[in-house]
């Protein structure tokens, strides 16, 4: 273990002693800081210290053609005084290469959504879209807040919508969440909540008016996509969620108590939906398909639909209204039975709202039901 002053000179000139294989030279200043000379020309400076257990280890700092001399010791310095207060280099290089990239993290985050989350297909398309191609070959460890916040406002800049942006960043703050619950290194800290978001304004009212029921009624009939006017036909009559009725079953369709069970709500709970004489008339004239338990199926692969998007935009700008979304029907719905004299709570009652709140959305379209109620008792103070 031969000591020496080691300096830039020194290691410039320094070699391997005749006859071994490799010498090693340490420095004479910096407790455990080496220069490493093989016998075969190559050169690499590290930090030899002990560990709490008293066992030898060592820290490679760096080859010397790659570290100058003044930068090797500098680290060595550092290295030593993480040593001095309990530390040890080597263990936390072997941590930091324990942690994983971000792709490993989505893969586990998408396993778990498959099996707990009903809206699969939307998280896998944001992190195959957007969140993937930015963080995927990124350690965890390496995501930081600054970073994120930049990202999602260039995401912004492209033209996505608030709201959409928003979305990612609750998917991608949600691996991090997954990931402390499993204990995987890395994901301790959340990056995605130190980032300033701005209040989000989703209030979007877009009701069907009578008229505007029938036209999208008629568009949907001509429809190639055969089942679309059933779909849209009960949507309007139930006010269900599209991705509820596209997995509806026959099992769960009472004729006779003229009833329709959703096993699985966004609640989270199961529901019944009241079924009009109008809707009972639409599923009785549904097609069956021969072994095939879907109550809307796809025709051609008898499960199903992904998804019905192409063929409602189409609908849609036949009856000229294009600003309606597949949800809309849901509010339509809400709407038609409001204006109708129904009250509040039974409302919420027949679209599943875990809250009186939810309801409240609807309270201003009850206006001509209220009018007609205070004329009413106007006309009737007048008679007597």
């Amino acid at each position: 273990m031969p000591k020496a002053h080691l300096t830039p000179a020194f290691v410039a000139n320094a070699g391997c002693e005749v006859g071994k294989k490799k010498t090693d030279w340490y420095d004479d200043t910096v407790t455990g800081f080496v220069l490493e000379c093989r016998c075969g020309g190559g050169r690499t400076y590290y930090l030899r210290y002990p560990d709490a257990a008293g066992r030898q280890k060592q820290h490679k700092i760096g080859k010397y053609e790659d570290v100058t001399f003044a930068a090797a010791k500098k680290e060595a310095q550092r290295l030593r005084a993480k040593v001095v207060m309990g530390g040890d280099p080597r263990a936390e290089k072997v941590l930091a290469r324990a942690i994983p990239q971000y792709v490993e993290l989505s893969v586990m985050h998408l396993d778990d959504a498959k099996l707990h989350q009903r809206s699969y297909s939307t998280t896998e398309m944001y992190m195959r879209r957007h969140i993937v191609p930015k963080w995927g070959k990124v350690r965890l460890t390496d995501i930081n807040s600054r970073a994120v916040a930049q990202w999602l406002g260039e995401k912004r800049a492209e033209g996505l919508a608030p709201a959409t942006v928003e979305k990612i960043r609750v998917i991608f703050g949600r691996s991090f969440e997954l990931g402390a619950r499993w204990g995987i290194p890395g994901s301790e800290k959340n990056p995605t909540r130190g980032v300033f978001r701005k209040p989000l304004d989703n209030a979007r009212e877009r009701f069907l008016t009578a008229e505007e029921a029938t036209r999208l009624r008629e568009a949907v009939a001509q429809s190639q996509n055969t089942q679309l006017q059933h779909i849209v036909g009960l949507l309007l009559l139930t006010g269900a969620r599209v991705r509820e009725l596209l997995d509806a079953r026959w099992e769960h369709v009472d004729v006779e108590r003229r009833t329709w069970l959703i096993p699985t709500s966004k609640t989270g709970k199961p529901r019944r939906v009241p079924l009009s004489t109008a809707a009972l008339a639409i599923i009785e004239a549904l097609p069956r398909f021969k072994g095939c338990p879907w109550l809307v199926p796809n025709p051609e692969t008898k499960k199903p639909f992904v998804s019905i998007t192409h063929s409602w935009q189409r609908a849609r700008r036949v009856a000229k209204l294009p600003d309606l979304r597949i949800h809309d029907l849901r509010h339509s719905a809400a709407s038609f039975m409001v204006n109708s004299g129904v009250d509040l709570f039974a409302v919420g009652k027949v679209l599943g709202h875990a809250s009186y709140q939810s309801s409240q959305r609807y309270a201003h379209l009850a206006n001509d039901t209220l009018l007609a109620a205070v004329e009413a008792g106007a006309a009737k103070q007048a008679a007597v």
